[in-house]
């Protein structure tokens, strides 16, 4: 079960050295879904997972968010909505195309589904509610890497079908933030080009608008 004590280890103290969180926060990668394999989380930190994942920013309150644990047998009976989907869209998909279909949720040991429930809330406004669920996904995917497991955030097409979403209960209003898998990498990805910050973020200041580069050099 969740512990109720709290580790202040990877609490960050500016001008010291880089702690754990930091060099997370920093290394983190995408697994694909078919490079992770067992073990999966245990029962307990799956639970300890979920928690993580319930702790983010949420104004008003609204907990605009719910999660589905989709279990091995829950991911084949849903992989077969999935195809049947799939082939009432693409009559004439090859059968390997319709398998690979099938086994969409089978390829990690363990998915869980983010669903974004926004609902009616005078302190928080729709956006807010629906990034709180992408702050969820956030949370979810990062714990789940520092217990030393990989993961990969997908939503694929049945995401935003109806025929599918029906099956997990989600109502008209709800939708999949998103699909967590997780499991143990059987092989690590390089790592993939970043935006360099000074394409994505500038500065404001007396002047206005200006480069971020400057702003390192003026403070």
């Amino acid at each position: 079960m969740v512990s109720s004590t709290h580790d202040t280890t990877f609490l960050a103290t500016p001008g010291h050295q880089m702690n754990p969180t930091i060099e997370l926060l920093l290394t983190r990668r995408s697994v694909a879904p078919r490079l992770l394999a067992a073990p999966a989380p245990t029962p307990d930190e799956i639970e300890t997972l979920l928690t993580i994942a319930s702790r983010v920013p949420d104004h008003g309150r609204a907990v605009p968010w719910r999660f589905i644990v989709i279990a091995p047998d829950g991911g084949a009976r849903l992989g077969d909505l999935i195809a049947a989907a799939f082939v009432a869209d693409h009559p004439d998909a090859p059968a390997a195309t319709i398998d690979a279909e099938r086994g969409r949720l089978l390829r990690a040991p363990l998915v869980i589904a983010i669903v974004s429930s926004p609902h009616e809330n005078p302190k928080a406004p729709e956006l807010e509610q629906i990034l709180s669920a992408g702050a969820a996904g956030m949370s979810l995917l990062i714990a789940a890497n520092a217990m030393g497991y990989a993961a990969n955030w997908h939503t694929e097409w049945y995401a935003y079908d109806r025929r599918f979403l029906g099956e997990l209960g989600l109502t008209d209003q709800e939708r999949i933030a998103g699909f967590v898998h997780i499991g143990t990498a059987i092989e690590r990805p390089q790592d993939r080009p970043r935006p360099a910050l000074d394409d994505i973020v500038v500065r404001y200041g007396a002047d206005g608008v200006a480069p971020f580069d400057n702003a390192l050099r003026t403070r």
